[in-house]
């Protein structure tokens, strides 16, 4: 079974209303049989195409086409339940985003939404930096394509006291490698309690390249993705989440490259990661979390010096596995029975008030907040790739708030919580809106109808 990204090239629809579905259509014919979408961007959109990428899974199997087709499968939600305020953070991966594009750098912004809000759910993106992970207390841990089912309103989440984290990694050609990322896991299980049922060491492992698209996003190619499965499908029922740890190709200058480059260049790693997960949380509908590991001594060691603060947290760490697995620990059940969506407890996109994400990024988390009536705040400081102009969308009024940065966001999000229009705290405060509608009297009309009958 293989990964790899591929690109499409959509018309645009009339008014840019009912994407997903218009999407959906053009996403199904053009690929055909080749393969089924993991994951989805539009990079640029105009009035005339959107240029797409996608992470597809070459030619699955009929039971795989048909839990995988489930990506652009649309629910709208019916009410908003506004007993709490909870917002999504979304920071898309190996898109060069100025915040969060490198190794946790996010998580201040992160700690900060969380006090506006009484939950926030992140992904792993945001805050996986190697050996650390401060997510908030109120933060809920959430795979990409898991987050974007929830807005999707074809999955739902339930809060959990611990998982039972399976932890799969590559056989390493160098032990001390695959000693070190052992010794991760029995720290995580020393220091706060993880429940590992058990480490396997995959032999021959999977294959992960990574690669840059035409539009410099990171991505790349899996390959051996049956022998994880096969792996799952052995220890069925023995356990809750998964972490994978394996090495991914690049080349062997993109480390220095990367490391010295100021945090100027993307993430060459990011991309894969969110493909392989993507892929494996669609699948089995358990939370997923990936973290590499080093290829060999020349890469253990590097001389890097002293590097950009945002790329510190993977410059001193070993096995870039603590992360996930903190994560891992609590992160949501995923819930997508209809009937089960319904119970007391499980949140769902009814439960969702905003979405707050990087200016200029269109992926189906954007899509279907636009759909489902959920507030957007997009910050323009967190500058990226995208070449997308978010306000050509059929926003309905005060949905779309532009920002310029995470402060301002919070803000909003603020008077939002507050049942604050956001506009009314800024001066000028524009005039309001009055409309003049003369309506013809009742008995005027039918008296005018009455003639005209007679007549």
């Amino acid at each position: 079974m293989k990964l790899k990204e591929t690109e499409i090239l959509v018309p645009a629809a009339p008014g840019h209303r009912n994407m997903i579905a218009h999407i959906d259509e053009a996403v199904t014919a053009g690929l055909g049989d080749r393969g089924v979408p993991v994951r989805f961007a539009i990079t640029r959109l105009d009035d005339i195409h959107y240029r797409c990428e996608l992470g597809m899974l070459e030619r699955p199997d009929p039971s795989d086409a048909k839990r995988l087709a489930s990506l652009f499968r649309f629910v709208p939600r019916k009410v908003e339940r506004t007993d709490a305020f909870n917002a999504i953070f979304l920071v898309p991966t190996g898109i060069g985003s100025e915040i969060g594009g490198h190794s946790g750098d996010a998580t201040p912004a992160a700690r900060v939404l969380a006090e506006a809000c009484d939950r926030l759910i992140l992904h792993p993106n945001v805050v996986n930096a190697s050996d650390l992970n401060e997510m908030p207390e109120n933060a809920l841990y959430v795979e990409g394509s898991t987050i974007t089912r929830l807005l999707m309103g074809t999955a739902g989440l339930q809060r959990v006291r611990s998982n039972r984290v399976l932890v799969i990694i590559d056989a390493h050609e160098i032990e001390l490698f695959a000693n070190d990322t052992v010794n991760a896991v029995s720290a995580a299980r020393a220091t706060y309690g993880l429940d590992c049922p058990k480490v396997v060491k995959l032999d021959p492992p999977i294959r992960m390249t990574g690669e840059f698209t035409d539009s410099g996003r990171s991505a790349g190619t899996v390959e051996g993705l049956e022998r994880v499965r096969a792996v799952l499908d052995e220890n069925a029922g023995a356990f809750d989440a998964m972490a994978i740890a394996s090495i991914i190709e690049v080349d062997e200058a993109y480390h220095e490259q990367y490391f010295h480059s100021s945090g100027d260049m993307i993430n060459p790693w990011g991309g894969v990661e969110a493909m392989l997960t993507h892929t494996l949380s669609l699948l089995y509908n358990i939370p997923t979390a990936h973290s590499p590991m080093l290829e060999n001594f020349n890469v253990a060691n590097f001389d890097l010096g002293l590097v950009e603060p945002r790329l510190a947290a993977e410059a001193v760490s070993l096995t870039f596995l603590q992360c996930t697995l903190k994560g891992l620990h609590r992160s949501p059940r995923i819930v997508t029975d209809p009937e089960a969506m319904r119970e007391a407890g499980i949140f769902t996109a009814a439960d969702v008030s905003c979405l707050v994400i990087p200016d200029k990024c269109i992926g189906l988390p954007t899509l279907a907040a636009l759909e489902q009536g959920i507030a957007v705040i997009a910050v323009r400081e967190n500058s990226n790739l995208m070449q997308n102009d978010l306000q050509a969308l059929p926003w309905a009024p005060g949905q779309l708030h532009i920002v310029e940065n995470y402060w301002e966001a919070v803000g909003v999000m603020t008077a939002l919580k507050a049942g604050i229009a956001p506009e009314s705290l800024r001066r000028p405060l524009a005039a309001t809106v009055v409309e003049t509608k003369k309506i013809e009297p009742r008995a005027a009309k039918s008296e005018a109808v009455h003639r005209s009958i007679l007549s």
